[in-house]
């Protein structure tokens, strides 16, 4: 009895850390059929569909209706984490009715997003019109900023301290007698 509980307590642990950030109410409103590439080429065509979409942010602006965020495309894994940062399908606009804080929701943090199409927004890209698939934001991940590991500085070398070295007893790691 006491095996079972722990095996099933084990594979309920695993499966968690693979759960996906979206609710499932919401990925089960979005139509997995719809690609970027088909929402690009023709946004008003799928007006009223919910699409789940990642990427990172270029820029947030709060207006009046809301927090607007312009997002670069990129992949997502099975969790929905954007991946494959430097590849992407272009930019979209996603409109979240509330406050967003644009020192959180900066430039350069990933999010995926689910929400609903409104068709597009044209709008200068540089000197280009460009055009937005625009939504509505319906859940949203922010993922948290990954730090880069430090390494610690040893300045006796790498085999520990000055008065200790493995293959050489009686010397530091500079080869150098104590």
């Amino acid at each position: 009895m006491v095996r079972r509980l722990l095996v099933i307590t084990i594979t309920v642990a695993c499966l968690s850390g693979c759960a996906h950030v979206i609710s499932k109410e919401v990925r089960q409103e979005v139509d997995p059929e719809l690609t970027f590439a088909e929402l690009r080429k023709d946004a008003q065509a799928h007006k009223g569909k919910a699409v789940l979409l990642g990427g990172v942010i270029v820029k947030t602006v709060n207006k009046k209706d809301g927090t607007l965020v312009e997002v670069y495309q990129t992949q997502m894994d099975r969790e929905g984490r954007p991946v494959k940062l430097d590849v992407s399908g272009g930019r979209f606009l996603a409109l979240y009715k509330g406050l967003l804080d644009s020192e959180i929701y900066r430039k350069g943090r990933r999010v995926t997003i689910a929400g609903i199409v409104q068709g597009e927004k044209v709008m200068r890209l540089g000197e280009l019109e460009y055009h937005y698939p625009y939504l509505v934001i319906k859940d949203l991940h922010l993922w948290k900023e990954e730090q880069p590991q430090s390494y610690e500085y040893y300045p006796w070398g790498l085999w520990g301290p000055w008065w200790w070295h493995p293959w050489y007893p009686g010397y530091d790691c500079y080869g150098r007698p104590w």
